[in-house]
């Protein structure tokens, strides 16, 4: 069977796909929520299609998902006065609510949000052609870190609702709101990764307006109707439509008080400087990485290998956590590419539904021929592919491909490649893996491998400065979502995590009076009589 026809056999008929994980149906959403009604729109819509090809008669045929809004910029305006009207300066509804109250609001959207969760898992396989498995942990994930938002929640509630004496000087330190956050999350975590800036924006008392990702949109339709019911007026908005379109105008009105994306740097650069008052503008941004593995000559190298190909290759290397650029030294390199060509030789390739299936077709268009340039491009500067059939292509599925040995001449020593592409630097000295990290225009994280104690303790001196989170003898990640997640240069900007993106989201606030007679008798009374929602000492259990 020649190569081709191995790989458009892995494209199934519509009858071979089981009924269970099946979209019989393409879903046409014609509405989005704005200002607390789902609206109705009769304009231009943007077709879906799955990165999954299905065989017909006539050949094999991209299958068509659905369809939602493009918006122009006129419609994303009003979207946009919508959650400025119901921020209203720090004073409307939301802002104003206590924080218990909010916290309710989030209950309410969840327990919502949980009843779809075989819808949303259904989408997120044939949007983005991520693995059952791992669609389903990314729901379940999601929901986990809004219930672990609302508990660190309510321990910043409870250790801001004590009274401070100091200097004769009574004072109050609570957070409070920024204002209208724009939202912006990106197509390879399409839930999780917005839900963990959405939800703490939402929580903290902001108003958001929320674009979905291009690739990854109709997969949030589901919970529209949640939204809607579960917060007032306005406080949750969505803008659909072509980015270039309708995001430069938000930006432009200078009415976007917090910027929050995942994504691209070059975009986020140009977003900022499009608000006419930038100092005023929070941003909270993760954006690209080239994380590097650093495997010494002392690695286990079958654990290097386990780890390795789990951080290159997990969902087809699309991760900002993905390991996308090997070190390795030159007396343990031939060895480690050895197990990592048999180990690649063993991942399957196939559809989303099928069990221990490892690598899945691919959502963006171009991605399969943007890695064969960056494959063609290493072998004219003295690379190979040292993996039988690696970098070989069929529609939106690609082999995984092992590149060695790469140098700096290369697209792929500088690119990050967001797909199934591992390349391999041998290096001599410790100083050369430090150097690419130093002079790298990314600094999020770095994968140590070694058992010689000295070695490792010299590499993480070394690194804990370039790089904000230092891995030893294990792949890069994300998690525990407890840790602090951000990135250094171009990677990233502000902090994320459970408690950190609370903080983000958010400015400490005091109220404070001289200690006197009368203005502690002013404070007890505003306390024991619950007249404020900001100042107060109630118990959040």
């Amino acid at each position: 069977m020649s190569n081709s026809r191995k790989f458009e056999s892995l494209f199934p008929a519509e009858s071979q796909i089981p009924a269970e994980f099946n979209l019989t149906q393409p879903i046409e959403q014609r509405e989005y929520l704005v200002n607390g009604e789902m609206r109705q729109w009769s304009g231009k819509t943007q077709d879906v299609w799955s990165p999954v090809y299905i065989q017909t008669e006539k050949g094999l045929e991209q299958k068509r998902i659905g369809s939602y809004p493009i918006t122009d910029p006129a419609d994303a305006m009003e979207v946009l006065y919508a959650a400025v009207k119901a921020y209203n300066n720090g004073r409307g509804e939301w802002p104003s609510m206590s924080v218990a109250k909010r916290i309710e609001c989030v209950e309410k959207f969840t327990q919502r949000m949980i009843q779809k969760r075989d819808e949303v898992v259904r989408l997120l396989m044939w949007e983005i052609g991520k693995s059952l498995g791992d669609s389903q942990k990314e729901f379940d994930r999601t929901v986990q870190y809004i219930y672990d938002t609302i508990d660190a929640l309510k321990d910043i509630d409870r250790n801001s609702s004590t009274f401070t004496i100091t200097e004769g000087i009574i004072g109050q330190v609570r957070r409070s709101p920024l204002g209208v956050v724009l939202c912006m999350g990106p197509f390879n975590y399409p839930l999780n990764e917005t839900f963990t800036t959405l939800i703490p924006a939402l929580i903290m008392g902001n108003t958001v307006l929320f674009k979905p990702p291009k690739h990854g949109s109709l997969l949030h339709y589901p919970l529209l109707e949640a939204f809607k019911d579960s917060f007032p007026a306005g406080v949750i908005n969505t803008v659909y439509g072509r980015g270039n379109s309708v995001i430069p105008c938000l930006m432009e009105s200078g009415k976007i008080d917090v910027l929050t994306l995942i994504g691209s740097s070059k975009v986020a650069d140009k977003l900022k400087k499009m608000h006419p008052k930038v100092n005023r503008l929070r941003a909270i941004l993760g954006l690209d990485a080239k994380n590097a593995a650093i495997v010494t000559e002392s690695a286990d190298i079958e654990l290097a290998v386990k780890e390795c190909m789990l951080g290159s290759l997990s969902f087809n290397g699309q991760r900002c956590t993905a390991l996308k650029i090997m070190f390795v030294h030159k007396s343990v390199v031939d060895i480690f590419n050895k197990r990592m060509a048999e180990e690649i030789s063993k991942l399957q390739l196939g559809m989303m539904w099928e069990k221990g299936v490892n690598i899945t077709p691919l959502p963006e268009p171009n991605k399969p021929a943007y890695l064969k340039e960056l494959i063609e491009d290493a072998k004219l500067h003295g690379a190979s592919v040292i993996n039988e059939g690696g970098g070989e292509s069929y529609k939106s599925l690609v082999q995984p491909a092992l590149i060695y040995p790469v140098n700096s001449k290369m697209k792929i020593w500088h690119e990050e490649q967001f797909g199934p592409v591992v390349p391999v630097v041998p290096y001599e000295s410790i100083e050369e893996p430090i150097d690419y990290l130093i002079e790298s225009s990314h600094g999020q994280q770095v994968s140590i491998f070694g058992t010689e104690v000295n070695q490792i303790s010299e590499l993480i001196d070394a690194t804990v400065n370039q790089v904000s989170r230092v891995n030893i003898n294990a792949q890069c990640q994300r998690g525990p979502d407890t840790f602090p997640f951000t990135g250094r240069k171009d990677s990233a900007e502000g902090t994320l995590s459970v408690t950190a993106a609370l903080r983000s989201f958010s400015i400490r606030t005091v109220v404070a009076t001289k200690q006197t007679l009368e203005n502690k008798a002013i404070i007890n009374q505003i306390v024991e009589n619950q007249e404020s929602n900001f100042l107060s000492t109630r118990f959040i259990l």
